[in-house]
């Protein structure tokens, strides 16, 4: 029985999500408690309020070229395993492998080590005002994860419901801020040569930033095979979500710029508590946390959904894995890789809570490799284009090649920030990608070979 067979005959994802399933997947990945973290550092590299806002009119920008990039490949080949399906496909199975190793390992279970820490050290500030590094916030992320592990386990509806919520909460927790600045707080006073001299470095830094706000996006990948509208879901999604990011995010700095000007953002170590404790009273300020909370709570969710998708694509194609490979048709949900993913999250809690912040630890771990990815998602596009150009392409990405090689040089400049950001964080990661070598390597080459499954249309892959 050939492998077509034995991928035809087991359960696997089926198009049950709408188009606005996906943007809610996509505005709840993105909008996260970035955006009331990232304007202080932003407003320090502006030298006027028109740089504060342009910057971040340029971060929806970048990010667009890149989902351009991505709703191409997820429309061309729907699959589970998205990056790791796209990279396996253009450069062969080692590049597939150690990108789902790396979002098995690295990225996305520290990206849910970051938010449930982020979640713990505002607990651990609202409880008697306690030191997020007492224990407190640990212990807090370790439940977030348990949590949300269980209620993704228990299926797709339940946790599509809670994400539809959290999702809700989050915008309008942010609507708030910006009605509060843009409506009620008194205008800041206007002074005079205010903001730094704008440098290179400082706006590069500051685009970084910006970038990371935005980060999240890419994850649209991994629901293409569930998409109802596989011909226009995926570009529909990304380019929804990002449209409502982007705008969300300018009135927020809007906001912000209004109720406290431009040095008072860069000035602020919590900006939107800040502006709101200004606008409405001290309890403003609390209502902001609780907001930040629902915002990595909603991000995280998210963030299992699409990372048990790529851990369930392993499992699929390597028998190594195949104890992650199991579907639950039912439920619509990888139950195995949802556990799995839970248990690796909860040991890099553990890492986190021995480190001096567990947040900037698991930041410092995750973004090189996240960085990396996406270069070589970007690159994959051009590659598949040039030997493949007789697949089925419902969207096609445009001003090619222009657009996606302007992503791929600025994911490269980025992998370059984040690793001279992180020092020896940064290694970790990369060590910890790197072992998914002699992991390939167990596999066997001969068994390995099922990293090649069909895909759409009736095309296949060749190692």
């Amino acid at each position: 029985m050939g492998d077509g067979q034995v991928h035809a005959q087991r359960p696997a994802p089926r198009p049950v999500l709408h188009t606005r399933d996906g943007v809610i997947l996509v505005v709840g990945l993105v909008l996260g408690a970035g955006i009331f973290r990232a304007p202080q550092l932003v407003a320090g590299g502006s030298s006027s309020g028109t740089m504060f806002l342009a910057l971040w009119v340029v971060g929806g920008l970048i990010s667009l070229l890149g989902a351009l990039c991505y709703a191409e490949l997820a429309a061309a080949y729907p699959d589970a395993g998205g990056e790791y399906h796209f990279l396996g496909r253009a450069f062969g199975r080692r590049a597939g492998f150690l990108c789902a190793w790396s979002r098995m390992t690295v990225i996305q279970t520290g990206s849910i080590a970051i938010l449930s820490f982020l979640v713990g050290d505002y607990v651990a500030t609202l409880v008697d005002g306690a030191d997020p590094r007492a224990g407190i916030s640990a212990v807090v992320a370790a439940g977030v994860v348990v949590a949300l592990t269980l209620l993704n386990v228990a299926g797709l509806r339940q946790s599509g419901g809670v994400q539809y919520a959290l999702t809700a909460l989050e915008v309008l927790g942010l609507v708030a801020v910006i009605v509060a600045g843009l409506v009620i707080a008194e205008p800041a006073p206007r002074i005079a040569g205010a903001g730094a001299e704008a440098s290179s470095g400082g706006i590069a830094l500051a685009v970084v930033f910006v970038l990371l706000t935005f980060g999240g996006w890419s994850e649209a990948a991994y629901i293409s095979a569930e998409l109802k509208d596989r011909r226009r879901g995926a570009v529909r999604t990304l380019g929804w979500g990002l449209g409502i990011i982007t705008v969300l995010y300018l009135l927020a700095n809007a906001a912000y710029l209004r109720g406290l000007g431009l040095q008072g953002v860069a000035g602020s170590s919590a900006v939107a508590a800040d502006l709101m404790r200004g606008a409405v009273g001290a309890w403003g300020a609390v209502a902001v946390s609780f907001a930040v909370m629902v915002a990595a709570l909603s991000s995280a969710n998210a963030t299992m959904i699409t990372g048990a998708r790529s851990n369930y694509a392993l499992g699929r194609d390597v028998p190594l894995f195949g104890f992650l490979g199991g579907w639950h048709e039912d439920e619509h949900t990888p139950r195995s890789a949802f556990l799995f993913q839970g248990a690796i999250a909860l040991l890099l809690v553990g890492f986190g809570a021995f480190a001096r912040s567990g947040f900037e630890a698991m930041v410092a771990y995750t973004a090189p490799v996240f960085w990396l990815i996406l270069f070589g998602t970007g690159a994959a596009l051009l590659v598949l284009r040039r030997r493949e150009p007789a697949v089925d392409r419902p969207f096609r990405v445009p001003l090619y090649p222009v657009v996606p090689l302007l992503f791929c040089g600025i994911a490269a400049y980025m992998l370059y920030s984040s690793v001279a950001y992180a020092g020896r964080g940064a290694l970790l990661g990369v060590a910890v990608m790197l072992a998914g070598l002699p992991v390939l390597a167990l596999a066997g080459r001969g068994r390995a070979a099922a990293l090649h499954p069909p895909v759409a249309r009736g095309t296949t892959w060749a190692p």
